[in-house]
């Protein structure tokens, strides 16, 4: 779902909330407005609200949690790439051409996950979906001439199938999102709760002013809650600095 969408329909049903409260106000009998009446108002809105800063406390937890687990994927594959770099510089000339390979599919990640980076390198005819695949292929297929180049073959093989692993995991991870009922339910107390509180207020530009910031503030939350929900896509995405510092230091 498109979070600057959701976030507008947001502003518009929470705030509409208000007016319609503000509107419902001038056709309730004077009585039903008296200082008990709002009182009891007012602990049914006190209930919703804490219902629904409850439920948003754990949505923007759950989603910092998913944002901060994709950017330490990001962080540890960029250490990973270049141990393996090391790794098959170590196992001599010729693993040259994969380190070469190696190179061509961090720019080929960097180029899908966030297309904004300029990259000078071209990606030429390696193709984008199995390049890691490949060269995990490529290299079981060494012929180690040692103990040495074996072990090393060992390792890189390692490494590779743990960033094939966390690759595989942030691709499962970006298919959840919030579910739109759950979305929908809470929306609808936001607004309840709106719409209470303009019953009980004053009508008056000031209190229709405060209202709408808080229609925003609360539209900005569900944003924030979609946009860290989906961490490699948005305008909130994880920094591409770590592998672009791994780049940087692979061939070298």
């Amino acid at each position: 779902m498109n979070s600057t969408v959701v976030a507008l329909v947001s502003v518009a049903c929470i705030f509409g909330g208000t007016l319609s409260g503000l509107t419902i106000r001038r056709f309730v009998p004077a009585d039903h407005l008296s200082t008990d009446s709002k009182d009891a108002v007012k602990l049914g809105a006190g209930m919703i609200s804490m219902m629904a800063a409850l439920v948003l406390g754990l949505l923007v937890s759950s989603a910092k949690h998913n944002f901060d687990s994709t950017n330490a994927a990001i962080v540890e594959g960029g250490a990973k790439t270049i141990v393996l770099d090391r790794v098959l510089a170590n196992y001599g000339p010729e693993a040259n051409l994969l380190r070469e390979r190696l190179r061509q599919t961090v720019v080929t990640s960097i180029q899908l996950l966030w297309p904004e980076e300029r990259l000078k390198e071209s990606l030429g005819a390696f193709e984008k979906g199995a390049a890691l695949e490949k060269l995990l292929q490529e290299i079981r297929e060494l012929k180690p001439q040692n103990a040495a180049q074996q072990a090393l073959q060992q390792q890189a093989q390692g490494i590779c199938n743990d960033m094939l692993m966390s690759r595989w995991v942030q691709i499962a991870q970006a298919q959840t999102s919030l579910p739109v009922p759950f979305l929908v339910i809470l929306l609808f107390w936001l607004t309840m709760l709106y719409a209470s509180f303009g019953l009980i207020a004053p009508r008056n530009i000031t209190v229709i002013v405060v209202m709408f910031v808080g229609a925003l503030a609360l539209a900005t939350a569900l944003f924030l809650i979609l946009e860290m929900n989906r961490p490699m896509a948005g305008t909130i995405k994880v920094s591409s600095a770590p592998m672009l510092k791994a780049l940087e230091h692979l061939g070298r």
